[in-house]
């Protein structure tokens, strides 16, 4: 897969519509244009990001809607074996303010859009605009590599965001569910969440800030005196050894004439990666392995 196929159109779209700052990149370069979907027919991306939807912003929105209608079109992509013809890609919060308005179709723009493409767009979106909370950001670049075999440095050039920042959200995962549930509702920092993830007990920690409203400089102090955790972050966990690695590296190369590159990830799922610098050699390695 091509990884970041994103940027035509957008100056053609905003030229047609205006400036829509929800759809931060587009890809392709067709004519966009936007249609009255009913909402009967769209379904809700499984890979969006932003899991939490307050009431109360919903319902300032639904009673703009009822006002003034959806003055920004939503980015879906057209779906197959679903219960529903289009999935959104970006614009939940918009369909499901109109949906509390009562209202029965939303403006969109259909795009062919990749599965891949749709969650780069998703997570471009939800970043730019602020609207994750930090759970909800390290999860969604979790996710991401996952399912796209990105590493740290990719998602780093896709949202613009040091290989640093994205490592330390990443931390958060490992805490426990509770530990992460005062950190989604903003009584608990990010900061202070990431410092107690090394600790042997992270939810009397959590708590003992909130009572006393420690400070993070307070806060590592107290877990640098405090017992820490044996197993190492839940993320970064590898299970073969870097000698290892390098012997099935080797091995695969010398068998297949190209230079290989094993990459695990969490739970014993992993890449490997083949090279070849010329179409010739990438000819010989498909006959290796499709004899």
């Amino acid at each position: 897969m091509s990884k970041f196929g994103l940027g035509r159109g957008l100056a053609d779209l905003k030229q047609e519509m205006g400036n829509i700052p929800d759809i931060s990149i587009l890809t392709g370069a067709e004519r966009v244009v936007v249609k009255q979907i009913p909402l009967a027919q769209i379904g809700a991306n499984p890979d969006q990001p932003r899991k939490t939807f307050t009431e109360e912003e919903l319902a300032d929105l639904a009673a703009s809607i009822k006002e003034k209608g959806v003055l920004q079109p939503i980015l879906l992509r057209a779906v197959a074996g679903r219960p529903y013809m289009y999935e959104i890609v970006a614009g939940e919060r918009r369909y499901r303010a109109t949906k509390l308005a009562g209202l029965t179709e939303i403006p969109a723009l259909i795009k062919q859009i990749t599965p891949e493409n749709a969650m780069e767009i998703a997570l471009i979106e939800n970043v730019q605009r602020e609207n994750l909370n930090p759970i909800e950001e390290g999860n969604a670049y979790k996710n991401i590599m996952e399912k796209c075999g990105y590493e740290l440095s990719d998602v780093a050039r896709l949202i613009g965001k040091s290989e640093s920042y994205i490592r330390n959200i990443m931390r958060l995962d490992s805490l426990p569910s509770d530990v992460k549930d005062m950190v989604s509702r903003g009584e608990l920092s990010a900061s202070h969440a990431r410092t107690i993830a090394v600790a042997e007990n992270p939810t009397a920690m959590a708590h003992k800030i909130i009572e006393k409203k420690m400070s993070v400089s307070e806060t590592e102090k107290m877990v640098r005196d405090g017992a820490r955790k044996t197993t190492g972050r839940s993320y970064s966990a590898k299970t073969i050894d870097a000698t290892t690695v390098r012997e099935i590296e080797t091995r695969i190369s010398t068998a297949l004439g190209v230079p290989v590159t094993l990459r695990e990830r969490r739970g014993g799922a992993g890449q490997l990666v083949l090279s070849f610098s010329t179409r010739t050699q990438l000819n010989e390695l498909v006959e290796k392995l499709t004899k």
